[in-house]
């Protein structure tokens, strides 16, 4: 049955932080909550998780209204929440303890997630230690320690790089696959975009868009072209008066306003006998789309 919130909506001070909004996570999948800072993200990850109460609506898990008891739920911030001068085993201990797990099991899942994230050496150092990504690794590990059905990561990839941004990518497709729902909340829109498959954006605690991410994004007209060539076409380009957004070693991404353009210019090229190594008519990024309903 999983999550659902129905005509959800919290005030403070005169002031609605989150107004009517619904969602619902039937199966388990990544679910992506978006919105510019102050939209209302938090406030609604707090209330679906029962830290704060909600003043209108309803939210259920599998059917049951969600309070701290009925969901076994993890829990990533986006501000930081490890001990600075307590040792990182100790303190993942003691959050696992919290979330009911006895000594043994606690002590056999922090060394498996110290394996997987690759932080098994800094088991007994000092949280102040450890670099920002490696903080932030840590942090996860408290959100995933006791084996959550629900598992909210706000800005999850914040201070990685690279490679550790690419383990927790493959333990978040993992999650899901073992049988997890997910709540993304991020700024990168190209992450929420590879993960999420369903998204509602919030804009002064209003949705202000919702739905599947791929028929959303089949709803708009396709905005771009990319082209990779063997030579400058710059000149052919401005025949058409097309905006080049973007060029790089005869790479081009190119502004369109319909897909008729973008075919003759296909055909030019062709008549004009220019090797074409890609052609590709683009719909609008996810980036595109919320800056279009937010960017005000």
């Amino acid at each position: 049955m999983g999550l659902i919130l129905k005509n959800v909506s919290k005030t403070y001070v005169g002031k609605k932080a989150v107004d009517n909004i619904s969602l619902e996570l039937k199966e388990p999948s990544v679910y992506g909550l978006l919105g510019t800072n102050g939209a209302g993200k938090t406030t609604t990850i707090r209330m679906l998780l029962g830290i704060i109460k909600k003043d209108e609506g309803e939210i259920t898990w599998n059917g049951k209204k969600v309070d701290r008891k009925s969901v076994n739920f993890g829990y990533l911030p986006e501000e930081r929440g490890v001990y600075p001068k307590t040792k990182i085993f100790d303190q993942l201990k003691y959050f696992a303890e919290l979330k009911g797990m006895n000594k043994i099991e606690a002590e056999e899942s922090i060394k498996k997630w110290a394996k997987v994230l690759k932080v098994e050496e800094y088991m007994q150092m000092p949280a102040e230690k450890l670099s920002k990504g490696n903080q932030q690794k840590i942090q996860f590990m408290t959100a995933i320690i006791h084996n959550p059905e629900l598992v909210v990561l706000d800005e999850p990839f914040s201070g990685l790089d690279p490679v550790n941004t690419e383990i927790l990518k493959n333990i978040i497709i993992d999650l899901v696959k073992n049988g997890k729902y997910v709540i993304m909340s991020a700024h990168q829109m190209a992450t929420i975009e590879e993960f999420c498959s369903d998204i509602l954006i919030l804009n002064k605690g209003k949705t202000v868009l919702q739905g599947n991410l791929k028929e959303i994004k089949e709803s708009y007209p396709a905005n771009r072209v990319e082209i990779d060539v063997n030579q400058n076409i710059d000149k052919i380009i401005k025949e058409f008066e097309l905006e080049i957004e973007n060029e790089k070693n005869n790479v081009y991404t190119i502004r369109i306003s319909n897909e008729e353009k973008a075919h003759k210019l296909l055909s030019k090229l062709v008549e004009e006998g220019i090797t074409i190594n890609k052609f590709e008519i683009k719909k609008p990024t996810l980036n595109d789309i919320f800056i279009e309903k937010v960017g005000e």
